[in-house]
């Protein structure tokens, strides 16, 4: 090998890289670790190529891919106490979108939302302003696993869900969402004043109008509230004629 191609080679970091192989014959060879180099700076990392639903942004995903990143979702402390995730349920095409907490038990060893008690007492709201679950309907929360002893998601675990939530509302694209208790309306209004503050008129989320109401849970602890409920729900038919 001439000395300018050494010194060439030298300069691209591929040197030694040459030896000789017999007395009679200087053939050229790569050594492996010269080998490992050059494949290195060509070539890049598989996962980089590989085109994968993981890979793919939330904000991009469509229905399947996003209930398959929520049922493997790790990212916060929640999912080593889970049971199953709870992603949502309802037409994917509805007019409203009923947004609660997070689940319960019996919505944790189930995997829909608003099974149990609570449920039941929301079914039983729809069906007084004539709507029905699944029809023209969407339910979801704002954390998709139980927290511990069914208390409050703290900011992080909602946080942590919020792109979840943020895509599920894009992709239904709703004309109304219906914030069920505090801790929804909070978070998605990103405010702190309490619900009887929050109650009672139109807010916005993303542009799309928010009405506050009470929590079914809560109504079943506290039901002369009830009466207040229907009002806000009242106020939800009328607001939702008013948007056709």
């Amino acid at each position: 090998m001439n000395k300018r191609r050494k010194q060439l080679l030298r300069e691209l970091g591929l040197s030694p890289i040459w030896h000789l192989k017999s007395d009679t014959s200087e053939q050229n060879e790569i050594s492996a670790s010269s080998l490992t180099e050059i494949k290195g700076s060509i070539l890049p990392p598989a996962d980089v190529t590989k085109d994968t639903q993981d890979s793919q942004p939330i904000h991009l995903m469509n229905w399947d891919q996003l209930k398959s990143a929520v049922s493997g979702c790790m990212s916060c402390p929640l999912s080593q106490t889970r049971t199953h995730t709870v992603f949502g349920v309802g037409d994917e095409n509805a007019n409203w979108l009923f947004v609660g907490e997070g689940p319960g038990a019996r919505e944790d060893a189930i995997g829909e939302p608003f099974v149990g008690q609570a449920g039941k007492l929301l079914d039983q709201m729809l069906a007084a302003i004539r709507l029905k679950r699944g029809d023209q309907v969407y339910i979801t929360n704002i954390v998709k696993c139980r927290p511990p002893n069914n208390r409050n998601p703290s900011s992080g675990e909602a946080r942590q869900c919020e792109p979840y939530l943020t895509r599920q509302i894009e992709l239904i694209n709703p004309k109304l969402i219906v914030a069920l208790g505090k801790v929804a309306a909070q978070n998605l209004l990103g405010s702190e004043d309490s619900i009887s503050n929050l109650r009672g008129k139109i807010h916005h989320y993303s542009g799309i109008p928010l009405i506050v109401t009470y929590h079914p849970a809560y109504l079943l602890r506290a039901l002369p509230e009830k009466a207040k409920a229907w009002k806000d729900l009242c106020f939800a038919q009328s607001t939702m004629q008013s948007l056709r």
